[in-house]
């Protein structure tokens, strides 16, 4: 079975933000989960990474991951290393031809990114903290530490919690405001001293403001479609246990 992705012609490289169909694990990761960090099976996440990785057309012994810590720092890609020995980080760029950069989430936003012209792709994983304290304007001040140019590079927010879904209490909201107020706009009233934010668009205004070429989304909420997508929020809300996370990946 092919592992299942999305994608966005806005997007000038070969990339997925893979679903969670198309994999070998099974009970509460099935079928596609891609996260190293969990429970599951290593030898079933290892083939449902490889799979993801054939759908692009990569090698899967160049799909590199990270320790993703929902902070700021990116990793500059030279070569690849072995699977889940990845840097702690949130982000990572390169400008090395094959090698597959790959995020892993569940309900945060999945970041790709390309500037064609240099030969420079991205990717980064931003919760809520990461992209307040900045990490998509991190990935971008790395790309173009290879070369890039803000003015060049296509970025896509990839499936992540929708704002009907994402209902915050005010540490979340006072964090966001106290960055920039203006991004009240973002947040939807909902019952007393809570809120519905809007995360996906918070992170393409991040990046439109950041000066990049063009900004694509995929409409998608992770929290309200469980036969695509795992969710920690709906994990969450049904009580906790085990949970898989699914992949998005760019090459070049």
């Amino acid at each position: 079975m092919t592992a299942e992705k999305l994608s966005t012609p806005a997007l000038p490289a070969p990339h997925g933000f893979f679903t969670r169909r198309g994999g070998v694990s099974v009970g509460p990761y099935a079928s596609l989960n891609c996260s190293l960090s969990g429970q599951d099976d290593r030898a079933s996440v290892l083939e449902n990474r490889a799979r993801a990785a054939r759908a692009l057309g990569a090698d899967p012994a160049q799909l590199v991951g990270l320790m993703q810590v929902h902070g700021i720092a990116v990793a500059t890609v030279s070569t690849p290393w072995r699977p889940g020995e990845g840097p702690q980080a949130d982000a990572m760029v390169t400008r090395e031809r094959g090698i597959t950069l790959g995020i892993v989430t569940a309900d945060c936003t999945p970041v790709l990114f390309c500037d064609p012209e240099a030969g420079v792709i991205g990717a980064a994983h931003a919760g809520w903290r990461g992209a307040v304290a900045g990490v998509l304007e991190a990935t971008i001040a790395a790309m173009t530490a290879l070369g890039a140019g803000a003015g060049r590079i296509v970025a896509a927010v990839g499936p992540c919690i929708g704002q009907d879904s994402y209902e915050v209490a005010a540490d979340l909201r006072d964090a966001v405001l106290a960055n920039n107020a203006a991004d009240a706009r973002f947040f939807r009233d909902g019952r007393t001293e809570r809120w519905q934010f809007d995360l996906p668009g918070y992170c393409a205004a991040r990046l439109r403001a950041a000066g990049v070429a063009e900004v694509a989304l995929a409409w998608a909420d992770t929290a309200a479609e469980p036969d695509h997508f795992f969710s920690h929020r709906r994990r969450t809300l049904a009580g906790g246990g085990p949970i898989g996370h699914q992949l998005s990946a760019i090459v070049l």
